[in-house]
């Protein structure tokens, strides 16, 4: 008896393609006859028509019926690939085979568990399958059991688990049935090579690369680009451009997957000219090697080129995908452009791509990491689907924003749904403990974090432990931390103890901690830079001189603070006392307005942010003319009334800049985002989401 399988309903929409005009004569033809019209058709995704075509054949063979379940399932239109199964009078392996394929393509994993046990009999591509479906939802130990009882194995079967191991990290398990297989062919040295480049080990890609090179086995298109993206990660551009000489005597150079892989050879390697031309010489372009070209621009923070080509190619009808979409909201947030990346954003929405999980990731680092975080928040909250990714981007970007509370709310949410975390979840949530001073939340965190058994304890994880003690005040216990931490400390650790000892004013231990900075790095600019503004704010000014001095004699430059805002895709930059700007004059006017304004509510500048060993009036002119103030000032004279400001600073923002910025929120009633080297800062109403704690 038949075992029926029930028909689903496809979560996907069927494409639409223009049909061609296709009236067959006679319903009198042979088989072979049908099957080429009802391939033609297939291939040219006109399944509709092949349907109606179908329905004309008088009883149609069950080849011919999986090819129409083939046909559906490659357009996603899984119901009728389902019924169509439902009707068939009779069915072969292939058949079952189909429909486990088109099962685990939309997900549904025990559907094809289900089919997979019911078949009659299952043959070596059934297991193989299944074993790729296995390692599809990173089901790696159940892969290994299924490929450990199969009747007989292939060489498919072998290459499907050599791919699983690496897809997984189990890399040294994949060398080892590598070396037990009985005939390994190039699709598995291909995956040996393209498992250790995947996981960080890209010179040993390149060693094993050689080996089968010097096998004289033919090597195809598939291998080569392979390579090249080994040699792109290990920066072999001597290795890769002699490869490249080799593909273009064997013509393989106009290859989808090569020619791509050479636009991300040379654009990793800073040589994007070269990928533009690689990229030039392909005659057909496709998603694949636009998205390169869009990536590779991104990589050499040439990001206005790579919006420019992402539009170009969606100009030319080529739909972006996944990883296109990725790569161009990353330069959106290169170029700190929210109107930009809402752009990038509405197309998704019309392509339907909007709720993918790999995009809407993209999208909430887009809107965080450009201060919109309400709006990453409204993105998280409507995707079905979530991975840890998800998770791990949302809560870092509530700590950059200063939403520190959600952020812990959200990772007790995940904890109770079971979701495991990764390094980076803890170093985003110690990074929130540390931008509110919350000592005693971290200190739990990284007791967590130390007892959890699936997360290796990283040098970040302590640099963020060490910052939360040291804005707490606890000093001297961040020194002993870092003194008897599992690794070699480096100078990013110190120089956040170094930090610490000026928000608390503590020269002793600024000292200890400058010198082992200087004894890693004698020409480390911060250190100087932070040395000197803490003896500054103690009125050490023979100190400041000294360092000042030291820093000239070794040619050290102290990075110029400077503070820009983009407004119609223009950057307009403002350092301290400028007066370059076109419109100089009337933001100097509203300074001056905003001056009196602000002392009428109060406001009085803190000198000690003033570090020059000037009389008090002085210092008062070069507070009010800092870079931020600047920004805001030509933010307001410029945006809408009622609008969100947005400004950018390279440095940390200046304790007085702080506090005036908080009041002009509230005198002028608007919300100002200001982002600096560390976090953003939400001004709204007289406040800043910091809790002035940063």
């Amino acid at each position: 008896m038949r075992t029926r399988v029930p028909p689903l309903i496809s979560n996907g929409k069927a494409v639409m393609f223009p049909l061609k005009t296709f009236r067959p004569h006679a319903t009198s033809r042979g088989s072979s006859s049908w099957k080429s019209m009802l391939f033609r058709l297939i291939e040219d995704h006109q399944v509709d028509e092949a349907n109606r075509l179908f329905a004309r054949i008088p009883s149609p063979s069950i080849q011919l019926y999986t090819m129409m379940i083939n046909g559906y399932s490659r357009i996603n239109r899984v119901d009728q690939a389902f019924r169509l199964f439902d009707k068939m009078p009779a069915r072969d392996t292939a058949a079952w085979n189909s429909m486990i394929k088109t099962a685990l393509g939309i997900g549904e994993l025990d559907l094809a568990w289900k089919l997979f046990d019911e078949m009659p009999e299952q043959n070596v591509i059934s297991w193989t399958t299944m074993i790729n479906g296995l390692s599809q939802f990173d089901q790696i130990d159940a892969a290994e059991d299924l490929f450990l009882r199969m009747p007989e194995r292939d060489t498919a079967a072998w290459n499907a688990m050599i791919s699983a191991y690496c897809d997984s990290g189990r890399v040294k398990d994949a060398c080892r049935l590598f070396e037990k297989m009985p005939q390994p062919n190039v699709i598995s040295w291909t995956a040996l090579i393209g498992g250790h480049d995947q996981n960080g080990q890209s010179d040993r890609a390149l060693w094993l690369f050689y080996q089968l090179w010097m096998s004289g086995m033919k090597l195809t298109p598939s291998t080569y680009a392979c390579v090249l993206t080994a040699c792109a990660n290990a920066s072999e551009l001597g290795l890769g451009t002699q490869l490249h000489s080799n593909l273009v005597r064997r013509g393989y150079s106009s290859d989808s997957f090569v020619s791509t892989s050479l636009v991300n050879l040379y654009a990793k390697c800073k040589q994007i000219e070269d990928s533009i031309k690689v990229f030039n010489e392909k005659q057909e372009r496709d998603v694949v090697s636009w998205t390169a070209l869009v990536t590779g621009y991104g990589m050499n923070d040439m990001h206005d080129n790579a919006l420019e080509e992402f539009n170009k190619m969606v100009a030319f009808g080529i739909q972006p995908n996944q990883s296109t979409f990725s790569s161009a909201l990353n330069s959106c947030c290169g170029l700190e452009a929210l109107d930009r990346g809402k752009k990038i954003h509405v197309t998704t929405v019309k392509l339907g791509l909007d709720l993918d999980v790999f995009v809407g990731n993209s999208l909430i680092v887009m809107y965080s990491k450009c201060g919109d975080i309400d709006d990453s928040l409204v993105l998280f909250n409507s995707m079905d689907r979530r991975n840890l990714v998800t998770w791990n981007t949302i809560i870092v970007g509530c700590a950059q924003n200063g939403y520190t509370s959600l952020a812990l709310k959200i990772f007790d949410a995940m904890r109770e749904l079971n979701v495991q975390p990764d390094s980076i979840t803890y170093t985003g949530l110690l990074t929130a403990c540390s931008h509110s001073k919350m000592l005693g939340r971290g200190r739990h965190i990284f007791h967590l974090l130390q007892h959890d058994s699936e997360v290796a304890m990283k040098l970040e994880h302590f640099v963020c432990m060490v910052d939360i003690l040291g804005r707490c005040g606890q000093l001297e216990e961040a020194e002993e931390l870092i003194q008897n931490m599992p690794m070699e400390p480096n100078t990013i650790i110190w120089l956040a103890l170094l930090s610490a000892c000026r928000m608390h004013a503590n020269i002793e231990v600024a000292r200890r901690t400058s010198k082992k900075v200087f004894e890693m790095e004698p020409d480390n600019s911060a250190a100087y830079v932070l040395l000197s503004n803490i003896y500054a704010s103690a009125g050490r000014w023979n100190d400041v001189s000294q360092i000042r001095l030291m820093m000239r004699c070794r040619g050290i430059m102290k990075v110029p603070g400077s503070s820009w805002i983009t407004l119609k895709e223009t950057r307009h930059e403002f350092v301290c006392g400028d007066r370059s700007h076109p419109m100089a004059m009337e933001i100097y006017a509203k300074l001056d307005w905003l001056g009196v304004k602000l002392k009428e509510l109060g406001y009085v500048y803190d000198t000690r942010f003033a570090l020059h060993d000037v009389d008090d009036e002085q210092k008062e002119v070069a507070l009010a003319h800092h870079s931020e103030k600047l920004a805001v000032a030509f933010g307001l004279i410029s945006t809408v009334e009622g609008s969100t400001i947005r400004v950018i600073k390279n440095l940390r923002v200046c304790g007085d800049c702080h506090s005036a910025i908080k009041l002009i929120s509230k005198l002028v009633g608007r919300r100002i985002v200001l982002r600096d080297s560390t976090r953003f800062h939400h001004f709204r109403d007289g406040l800043c989401s910091c809790g002035d704690c940063w």
